[in-house]
C-alpha cells in the first residue's frame, strides 16, 4: 500500500533547521509521518498539494509544561496570587475531580493546544490521585489526536508540602500498560516534585522510582521564595542532575545552580507569562542563556492564562527585552538586542523537542523528521505585507490564524476547522464537569473563605441559571 503523500506548495517556510533556514516560495513533501523534501519547486505525483500562498509553513510548537487537568476550570484564577492559585486549586477544587473530570480536562486542554497550532505537547499530570484518575488523564491525551508526554505526578494527598509522601507506585503499571513502545504518538516521563516540593527522604525516595522506571524527567525548580532554598545543588549532590531533567521555571535559582544544570546537560522550560503573573519571579530567559542553556517554552496553567504557544512567545520577549533595557544606562540605546524573534520561534520549536527527548523526531522542518506542521495565515490585514515573518509571527501571530495542522502525517485541522473529534461533545463534557466541580466548591464556604473571603469563586457562578 502506498503511503498518502502531502505537499504544501509555495509557502514562506521557516524551517528552524539551521542548514535550511527561511525560504521564500518554499514546498514541503510530506510522505506518510515524514517530511521527505524542503525546497523549492518540488515536483511529486500521486499527492493532496495544500496551496500555502500567502502562508507561513512551520515546525509545530512543542508546549514542554502544562497542567492539562486545569482546562475546565480555565480562567477561573486571572485574579488570583500564587497562594491564591495553591489555596484555590490544590488545597480545594483538586481533591472534586472525578476520573471523568480528569479526563475532559485532558481532552479539552489537548484539543485546545492543536488547534493553536501546538502540536506536541508535556502533560505534568499532578491530580491522578486514584489508578482510574490517571487511567482517565492518559486515554484523554490518546482521545485527542496529538503528540504528547505524560508525565506522571501523583496526586492532590502528594502535594501538601513539603510531602512527606512517596510517589505512588502505579507509575509502573502506567508505563507497562500503556506506553510499551517508545514509537507511540503518546509517551511517558516522570513529574519529580524534587526536594523543593518534598522532604529530602522522600525526595531520594522518588529518584529511585525513576531510576526503576527509566523515564525522562520534568521537575519544577526556582519558582518563588521556595526556589531559593538551593534545590538544584542539593540534586547535584545527591546524583539527580542529568541531560534527562528538564528544569521548569528557574526564576529564583542561582547563577551557580543554573551553571550546574548546563553542565549536567539539563534543558530548562519557561513559562514567562505565569511567572510574571503569579509572581514566580522574573522569568530566567537571560540568566538560562548566560548560563549556555536555551530555554524551551511553556504555557503552564490556563486557570489563569491563555493557551497557546504565540502568547508564550510573546510575553517571554517582551520581558526579557525589558529586562535587558532595565539594565542598560541608556535604555534602548544599546548595540542591537541580544534576544530576536528568531530565537523564541526556536525555544518554541526544536528546544521545546529537544527538553522532551524529541528533537531528532520533531522541532524543525528537516527531511526525515516526522510530519508535525503546521500552516499559519499571514494574508490577514494584521499579518500582510509580509515584510518581517518571524517579526510577524511573535508579534501578530494568534491562534486563530493558525489554518492547518498536521501531526505524524495526518491533517488533524483543515482550513481553520478541526477535523478529527467531536468539538462539540468535547465542550459539553468539559462544561458539565465545570458545573459539577463548581457546585462542589461552593459547598465549602470555609475553603472559598481561605482564599480571599470567597472572591475568589467567578461570576459564572453567580448568574442563576
Amino acid at each position: 500500500m502506498t503511503a498518502q503523500r502531502t505537499l504544501f506548495t509555495n509557502a514562506t517556510l521557516i524551517t528552524v533547521d539551521p542548514t535550511l533556514g527561511q525560504i521564500e516560495g518554499g514546498d514541503v513533501l510530506v510522505e506518510g509521518r515524514t517530511i521527505l523534501e524542503v525546497g523549492v519547486g518540488i515536483e511529486a505525483d500521486d499527492c493532496e498539494v495544500i496551496d500555502a500562498t500567502g502562508c507561513v509553513v512551520m515546525p509545530g510548537f512543542v508546549d514542554s509544561h502544562r497542567h492539562l487537568w486545569q482546562a475546565v476550570i480555565r480562567h477561573i484564577g486571572s485574579d488570583w496570587t500564587h497562594g491564591q492559585y495553591l489555596t484555590g486549586v490544590h488545597l480545594g477544587l483538586s481533591g472534586d475531580f472525578r476520573p471523568e473530570d480528569t479526563y475532559a480536562g485532558n481532552l479539552l486542554g489537548a484539543v485546545e493546544a492543536l488547534d493553536s497550532g501546538i502540536t506536541t505537547l508535556l502533560d505534568w499530570s499532578h491530580n491522578i490521585d486514584t489508578p482510574d484518575h490517571a487511567d482517565a488523564a492518559v486515554e484523554g491525551l490518546m482521545a485527542s489526536g496529538m503528540r504528547a508526554v505524560f508525565a506522571h505526578g501523583g496526586g492532590a494527598t502528594m502535594w501538601n508540602l513539603p510531602s512527606v509522601v512517596p510517589h505512588t507506585r502505579d507509575a509502573l503499571r502506567i508505563r507497562d500498560q500503556y506506553f510499551s513502545s517508545d514509537d507511540a504518538l503518546v509517551t511517558m516521563a516522570f513529574a519529580l516534585r524534587g526536594p523543593q516540593f518534598s522532604v529530602p527522604e522522600v525526595a531520594l525516595e522518588d529518584w529511585k522510582l525513576v531510576e526503576e522506571l527509566g523515564t525522562r524527567v520534568t521537575v519544577h525548580n526556582g519558582d518563588g521564595e521556595w526556589g531559593k532554598s538551593r534545590p538544584v545543588a542539593w540534586m547535584r549532590d545527591h546524583g539527580m542532575l542529568d541531560e534527562r531533567v528538564t528544569h521548569v521555571h528557574c526564576s529564583s535559582l542561582a547563577a551557580d545552580e543554573l551553571k550546574m544544570m548546563a553542565d549536567a546537560g539539563c534543558t530548562a522550560s519557561v513559562s514567562a507569562d505565569v511567572e510574571a503573573q503569579m509572581g514566580l519571579g522574573w522569568p530566567a530567559t537571560g540568566k538560562l542563556l548566560d548560563a549556555g542553556i536555551r530555554p524551551s517554552l511553556s504555557v503552564d496553567v490556563c486557570v489563569s492564562n491563555g493557551g497557546d504557544m504565540f502568547n508564550a512567545m510573546k510575553s517571554t520577549i517582551a520581558i526579557q527585552r525589558a529586562l535587558d533595557n532595565a539594565a542598560e544606562a541608556t535604555p534602548g540605546e544599546q548595540d542591537g538586542l541580544r534576544l530576536s524573534c528568531q530565537d523564541v520561534i526556536e525555544f518554541a520549536t526544536i528546544e521545546g523537542a529537544r527538553a522532551l527527548g524529541l528533537d531528532h523526531l520533531i522541532g524543525s522542518l528537516t527531511p526525515g523528521k516526522e510530519a508535525d506542521i503546521v500552516m499559519i495565515r499571514a494574508d490577514t490585514l494584521g499579518m500582510a505585507p509580509l515584510n518581517n515573518p518571524t517579526g510577524a509571527l511573535v508579534y501578530s501571530g494568534h491562534p486563530g490564524l493558525v489554518d492547518t495542522v498536521m501531526v505524524r502525517g495526518e491533517v488533524v485541522k483543515r482550513a481553520g476547522r478541526l477535523v478529527r473529534g467531536d468539538v462539540a461533545d468535547i465542550q459539553r463534557r468539559a462544561v458539565e464537569s465545570r458545573d459539577y466541580l463548581f457546585k462542589a466548591a461552593l459547598a465549602r464556604p470555609t475553603t472559598a473563605d481561605a482564599v480571599t473571603g470567597g472572591s475568589w469563586i467567578p461570576g459564572i457562578l453567580k448568574v442563576k441559571r
